[in-house]
This record gives C-alpha cells, sequence and structure tokens, in this order.
C-alpha cells in the first residue's frame, strides 16, 4: 500500500527567513497538495544559543502571507505533535539511550581545549574510527571511569558511531543514486548534556520518522548529511520507512559566483526576506517583499520559477494552476539565478489584473503619506485615476509618480519639454483653447475630442504642438495617459484653471 505523502518544512528560528528557504517551503506545499498530502511546519530551535526572539511568529506569518497553509504545526496542532523540537526533550533522550543501549552510539567527554588540541596536532584530524580511541569516549575510557565523569556531572556529548568502508547509497528523487564512502563521515555528535538538546542530524530523524513523513524535500546544502541520515535510520531499524529525498538546487546570485546573500540583495537594491524584518539584537531594519509592495501571488509565481518549469511556455500561473503543474521531474539539477528584474515583472503583470477599485483602496495609504485628502475626491475618482496609469507601474508606490498630477497641481513643469513645446506664441494659443473649452457642453473624452482637434486644424494649429503644451500646462510634463480621458475625469474646471496657471508660470526657454 503506497503511504500517504507527508512534507515538512523545518526551518530554525534563528533570524529572519531567507526567500530560499520560502522557495524550499513552497515546493514542499506544492508537491503536497498536488498529491493529497500534508504539509508540516516544524519548528527546529535545538540550537538555543543561536535562538532569535521573534524569528518563530516571522516564518508564520511570512507562510500565512503568501499563501502557503500549514496543515500540522506549532499554531494548527495535530497528532503528532509537540511541533516544536524544545518541546521533544524526553522523546529525543529515548532514542539516544537506544542508540546507546544499542552500541550504535558513545558518549565523548573531550573538553573543547582537548579537541582544540586534537585538531591542531594532527593534520585533518576527524573524529571517527581511525581516532575515536585515542579520544576520552565511553569506548576508550574503563567502564569505572565513565561512571565516576557521570556522577560527577561531568558534560558529554553523544556521537553516532559509524563503521568505516561501506558505500551508503543515497536515493535522490531529482539527482538519482549518490554514493558516498562512510570512511570520509566523521562521528557527528548527536546530542549535548549541556543543553540536554539534540543536534539537527538526531532530532530531524527521529521527527521526520514519527511525524510520518514520506519525502524530505529540502535545500541542496543538506546533501552531504544524507549518508548519515540513511546510516541513521539504518541503525534505528527504520530503513523500511526511510522517506524519500530530494535536494533542490541553490538559489544563485544575481551576478558572479555562489549563492544568494543579504549582501547581493543590500548591493543590488532588492529585498531577500518576505516580510520586513527587524533584527532584536543589532536594530538593523531589512526589507522584505511585502513592505516594498510585491503582490504575495507575484512572489509565489516567481519564486515557482526558479528551479522549475511547468514543461510548457506558462509564466503566469496562480496557486492552483502550479499546484496542477508541480512535477520534481521538472525541477533543475543545477543553482537557478536570482533574476530579481523578472520578479518586478511579474509583480507587474499582477498588478494588472487588480481591479481598479482595489488597486485604489491600495493607494490610499499613500496619498494620505503626500498630503492628499482621498475623501476630497471620492473613491471612484481615484479607481478611474489609477486604471489610467496602472499599466506603467511595477509597484503600488509608483502610482504616485504616475498619478499625482490627478491630485496636485503642478508648479514645475519639465524644462525639456518646456522648451521644445512652449513658444513665444503659447500663451495666446492656451487662451485660445481656454475659450472653446467653456464654451464645450460635453467633457467626455471622444466628443472633447473632436471638438478640439477641429478647432485645431481649423485655425491651422500644429496638433503635435499645442496638445503637447495643452498636456504640460495640466500634467506639468509631456507623458501621460491620453489627454482628453485626463480632463474628462478632471472635469472643466479644474483643467481651465490649470491652463491658466500654465499660461501664467510658463516662461519660454531662451
Amino acid at each position: 500500500m503506497e503511504r500517504k505523502v507527508r512534507v515538512r518544512f523545518a526551518p530554525s528560528p534563528t533570524g529572519p527567513l531567507h526567500i530560499g528557504g520560502v522557495r524550499t517551503a513552497l515546493y514542499n506545499y506544492l508537491f503536497a497538495r498536488q498529491h493529497g498530502g500534508d504539509m508540516i511546519l516544524r519548528i527546529e530551535d535545538t540550537d538555543s544559543q543561536r535562538f532569535v526572539p521573534g524569528a518563530e511568529d516571522y516564518i508564520n506569518e511570512s507562510l500565512k502571507w503568501l499563501g502557503i497553509k500549514i496543515d500540522e504545526g506549532v499554531r494548527e496542532g495535530g497528532k503528532y505533535g509537540p511541533y516544536k523540537q524544545s518541546e521533544r526533550r524526553d522523546i529525543y533522550r529515548e532514542h539516544v539511550k537506544m542508540l546507546l543501549d544499542n552500541g550504535k552510539a558513545y558518549m565523548a567527554f573531550d573538553t573543547p581545549a582537548e579537541l582544540e588540541e586534537a585538531r591542531a596536532t594532527r593534520p585533518n584530524f576527524q573524529y571517527d574510527a581511525s581516532t575515536r580511541m585515542s579520544m576520552r569516549n565511553s569506548l576508550s575510557l574503563p567502564a569505572d571511569e565513565v561512571k565516576r565523569l557521570l556522577d560527577e556531572g561531568a558534560q558529554y556529548v553523544v556521537r553516532f558511531k559509524i563503521e568505516p568502508g561501506r558505500d551508503v547509497v543515497v536515493n535522490d528523487l531529482l539527482r538519482g543514486n549518490v554514493t558516498i564512502n562512510s570512511s570520509v563521515l566523521d562521528d557527528k555528535v548527536l546530542y549535548k548534556s549541556a543543553d540536554d538538546l539534540p543536534t539537527y542530524h538526531l532530532a530531524n530523524i527521529v521527527d521526520d520518522h514519527l511525524m510520518e513523513v514520506s519525502h524530505v524535500i529540502r535545500g541542496e546544502e543538506w546533501l552531504p548529511s544524507a549518508p548519515l541520515h540513511v546510516l541513521l535510520y539504518e541503525a534505528f531499524g527504520w530503513g523500511d520507512t526511510r522517506p524519500d529525498f530530494v535536494h533542490l538546487p541553490l538559489l544563485l546570485k544575481p551576478d558572479g559566483k555562489g549563492k544568494l546573500s543579504k549582501r547581493d540583495g543590500d548591493r543590488l537594491g532588492f529585498p531577500v526576506f518576505p516580510l520586513e524584518w527587524h533584527d532584536p539584537k543589532s536594530g538593523e531594519i531589512s526589507s522584505g517583499y511585502r513592505e516594498t509592495g510585491y503582490l504575495p501571488e507575484a512572489v509565489v509565481n516567481f519564486l515557482a520559477l526558479l528551479g522549475w518549469n511547468p514543461g510548457d511556455d506558462s509564466e503566469i500561473m496562480n496557486m492552483e494552476e502550479l499546484i496542477k503543474k508541480f512535477t520534481l521531474e521538472h525541477c533543475s539539477r543545477s543553482g537557478a539565478r536570482f533574476d530579481f528584474e523578472k520578479g518586478k515583472w511579474f509583480n507587474h503583470k499582477y498588478l494588472q489584473e487588480v481591479s481598479d477599485e482595489k488597486l485604489a483602496e491600495m493607494f490610499v495609504p499613500i496619498l494620505k503619506a503626500n498630503g492628499v485628502n482621498p475623501d476630497d475626491y471620492g473613491m471612484d475618482y481615484i479607481a478611474r485615476a489609477v486604471g489610467m496609469v496602472k499599466g506603467r507601474i511595477n509597484f503600488v508606490k509608483d502610482l504616485w509618480d504616475q498619478a499625482k498630477f490627478f491630485f496636485v497641481e503642478p508648479t514645475e513643469y519639465a524644462a525639456k519639454d518646456v522648451k521644445k513645446r512652449w513658444n513665444a506664441d503659447m500663451p495666446r494659443i492656451m487662451g485660445e483653447l481656454v475659450e472653446e473649452l467653456k464654451k464645450a457642453p460635453d467633457m467626455t473624452s471622444n466628443v472633447l475630442e473632436q471638438e478640439i482637434l477641429g478647432w485645431i486644424a481649423e485655425n491651422g494649429y500644429h496638433t503635435g504642438n499645442v496638445m503637447n503644451a495643452f498636456r504640460l500646462t495640466v500634467v506639468g510634463e509631456c507623458k501621460g495617459p491620453h489627454m482628453f480621458d485626463i480632463t474628462e475625469l478632471m472635469g472643466k474646471d479644474e483643467t481651465i484653471r490649470r491652463i491658466e496657471l500654465g499660461i501664467e508660470r510658463i516662461k519660454p526657454a531662451e
């Protein structure tokens, strides 16, 4: 009988969630949903020295914002809990004892100074079968000495006893069989008495087994530890229930070599965290995709295609479409270069699908921040204004640069446009335009356009020069949406007022 798909995302609360971790969570989620499986969020907080307050809440909020729904976790609960490793000490103690009782592990009493001396005096020192008997551990010391150390409360670690000379095969669904000889592996520390907590290697194996995880989908950086995990499954007698491994490729720098880092984001001006992060220790604030103005759907779509392809030409895919198309077979084995400009493109595409009304609501805080009272205009006016310019934006914040003229009259006029479009005759011609507008019975765009173009032709004026001067007085520069759509929204009085201000303020370039 084929077992149910159960995947886990298991971050450590040691700081903000990196965008590479977000992609790992996303791939786990897509795989689980496609197969009707479960998504587990497990907090791996066994590294007590690196724990950062607020990091766990940050992880939960990030996944919620992105629409990655958790089935079992610290907040959601579930029958396999607790889902925080610091609350599973008794479980780990029990499994450490199992390994010790079966001769699969041993206690090591070496002090940090002794370990440092061994590394300094022995080239390429590794704590393994070739060196363990020369160190201070329960294999090399007499039983009564071990008992004395324990009775005195000496600190110790439990190390996994790896037998050398064996080829360990890791079956990776993405990379095929990866074979490592056990002789290159060291006797990894599985447990530390100092804080009564296991290391990652023991805790994640025990938890994956007890939580019935079927697939471990994680970053490529964990591939070197996979042989150790295979051996641990065997040591516990769980070889038949071992999950399938998938080691995803790294996210690479936009330029140069190496994996994507926060430094790259700072250098090139893009976030590497899903949400803004306030470091509780340093006070440093790091930008986030949410606060920068990205839509969560755009971030998900962008990340999904960094290391995976749908097998066709599809680019814009919502979560449901991604779930239907996602397959591990189409994941890349090589690193994916992080193209942050493509991320902006995705956000632009998704913003075009947002209704004008919703976009207007998102724009309101920006209007207020710039001293504009939205109540002076009404939501219908704001929605129509943003609807005219949204094709030019990558982020909601860009709306101010593109649409501010709808709310604030120009006080300065683009010098290059004044030089090109405003000559000594323009004040007179604009004055005539004002009179034409005063007579116009209808400000509807297409109606007014026919009237004004007819007036221009009738007087033998240059259409481009007149229309651009008209735009300059109203907008402040020679760019923007269709001119008569602008004047229809602004209305006759405001349009005339701005032309008259332009006549007064704009001086021909010398």
